[in-house]
């Protein structure tokens, strides 16, 4: 390490000439905000210098712009349904260099043995991948996952390497009343991640209180300006269902980009594979307005700067050498990334071992499973959608009922939903009513469902619903859309039910043929299967439905599906 060391100096004094020199370009100063006519040196994949140099190698980069590699603040690399070599491949070319990743996906399934076995996995990948140990697993006592992680668990994931703190404290009700579990694990890390939405006033106050610093749930300014008053980072989070960045971005016009970052928490693979990964926050927040400088700082420097990875995330002396060459500023699409100060070579694929497949484990699942048996003349508690968010209404609104029992409705845009517990198939299952995916007929399903990712089936007959809850049986997981009993399309996810082996091309296609069978049923929503796996975790408001029933989360407790 010393010769390195020495090695480095060397270059920097311009004693030695660099292994590769950036020459022509303007290079950004995430520090200043400013374009500097200058050198790059690079030597054993680190930055030297900048300056005037000489190098073995010269990239020319003249009548463009040289930028720092993009940083995720927070990632579920779960959710692109592919495995992490497969979206290494999809989001270096992006621009997208280095990650910060929950894992609870994997952990509500796997437990602490699917995280070090991520851990293991990742360690080669030419994509920077960082772990939060994660903290709410499950997020809630309303949720069933395969194991709950207790403390000692997260204590021995901290002791990993590239596991840099605390992942997202979901089960904010807890904390903020002090819940002695859950502060038992805030005090074993100091970079703790929040998420809180809706949450304001003296409540956020308390979380703040509590050592978190950042959250990513914010989706309107005020919630956004009480957290960075509070000292928070604000994570700007531009997801699938969760689409954040136009509503926050008036704050970085108000504030400036101080104490802010980019995240993309939870993103379909053809969501990535069409319209970019993080450099499309870049492109979408300079179409709004935002001086470039800004938004590109907000996306690599902010991010690194947040989660103490002091290496990452600029242009300077002594920092890794991820660097992107772009032609403008408009696209923000990269001519040429460059890893460690080299092209991003080669990725082999990573075998899977067998343990961590076939974990759907259900039992018989007949149309009975999914029947509301219903006294007439009440009301309904309703699941409403809100377009573009995967915070929801809690409506109440009057059923359907026939021969005793409540009914899907296609007039009034009411499904049927349910979910299953499948990690130790104990035929657990919790049904309400859910309304605005517009479904006229059949029935979607997947178990890929945050964050317990047990099996939700949302349909408009029980016989379409055992259908797709059957077919996912069948095939170890994934997602479904079935008309009557004819399977329309699916997409497998047989590594933890919620991962695809297949390549790129493949997954986008099977998704792509999903959406357009959701919508050939009928659906209205652009991201269906995301909002769907969203229905089932209770702590995002309003009303929620897990195996356990129907959760009023800002009440924090389960309700009955009858309104009295």
């Amino acid at each position: 390490m010393g010769a390195l060391l020495s090695k480095r100096l060397a270059v920097a004094r311009g004693d030695e000439p660099a292994d590769v020199v950036i020459r022509g370009g303007k290079v950004l100063s995430v520090f200043t905000r400013e374009w500097l006519e200058t050198d790059v040196a690079i030597v054993d994949g680190w930055i030297a210098g900048l300056g005037d140099y000489d190098g073995r190698e010269v990239v020319d980069a003249s009548g463009r712009w040289v930028v720092p590699g993009f940083v995720d603040a927070h990632v579920h690399i779960e959710s692109s349904k592919m495995l992490a070599d497969e979206f290494a491949r999809l989001v270096l070319p992006f621009g997208t260099t280095a990650v910060v990743a929950d894992p609870h996906e994997v952990a509500n399934v796997l437990g602490t043995d699917g995280v070090h076995w991520l851990l293991d996995a990742t360690a080669g990948l030419p994509l920077d991948i960082y772990f939060m140990a994660s903290s709410c697993v499950p997020a809630s006592q309303f949720e069933s996952p395969r194991r709950a992680l207790t403390v000692g668990d997260l204590d021995a994931l901290l002791r990993r390497r590239r596991v840099i703190g605390l992942a997202e404290m979901m089960n904010f009700p807890g904390v903020i009343s002090g819940d002695p579990a859950e502060l038992a694990k805030l005090v074993l890390a100091e970079h703790i991640d929040g998420h809180a939405p809706g949450v304001l006033g003296r409540s956020l106050q308390a979380y703040a209180s509590a050592g978190i610093r950042s959250d990513h749930e914010a989706y309107t300014p005020e919630e956004g300006r009480e957290r960075l008053r509070a000292g928070m980072w604000l994570l700007i989070r531009e997801a699938s269902a969760a689409r954040n960045l136009e509503a926050l971005l008036p704050l970085v016009q108000e504030f400036g980009p101080h104490r802010i970052a980019f995240c993309t928490d939870d993103r379909e693979p053809e969501h990535i594979a069409e319209d970019g990964h993080i450099n499309s926050m870049v492109r979408d927040a300079v179409a709004f307005g935002i001086a470039p400088e800004d938004a590109l700082t907000m996306a690599s420097h902010h991010a690194a700067a947040y989660h103490r990875l002091d290496h990452l995330g600029a242009i300077a002396p002594g920092c890794q050498a991820d660097i992107l060459i772009i032609s403008d500023l408009e696209r923000f699409v990269p001519e040429l990334v460059l890893k460690r100060g080299a092209p991003v070579p080669e990725i082999p694929r990573e075998p899977v071992p067998d343990w961590v497949r076939q974990t759907v484990r259900l039992g018989a699942l007949g149309p009975e499973m999914f029947r509301i048996p219903w006294n007439g003349g009440a009301q309904a508690r309703v699941i409403g959608l809100i377009p573009g968010q995967i915070v929801t209404e809690s409506l109440v609104e009057e059923p359907l009922v026939r021969a005793g029992e409540a009914l899907a409705d296609p007039a009034r845009d009411h499904a049927k939903i349910a979910v299953v517990e499948r990690h130790l198939g104990t035929g657990r299952i919790g049904r309400g009513l859910v309304k605005g995916f517009g479904l006229e007929r059949g029935a979607l399903a997947t178990t890929l469902s945050h964050d317990a990712h047990n099996l939700v089936v949302v349909g408009m007959s029980d016989a379409a619903m055992a259908t797709a809850a059957r077919r996912l049986a069948n095939i170890g997981g994934g997602i479904v859309a079935v008309d009557g009993a004819e399977v329309l399309a699916e997409l497998p996810l047989p590594v933890a039910g919620i991962l695809s082996d297949a390549p790129l091309a493949e997954v986008v296609e099977r998704s792509h043929a999903v959406v357009a069978a959701a919508e050939r049923l009928g659906c209205t929503i652009e991201a269906p299967f995301q909002l769907l796996a969203f229905l089932a975790l209770s702590v995002i408001p309003e009303l929620k439905l897990t195996d356990r029933g129907l959760v009023d989360v800002d009440a924090f407790e389960l309700v009955p599906l009858e309104v009295a």
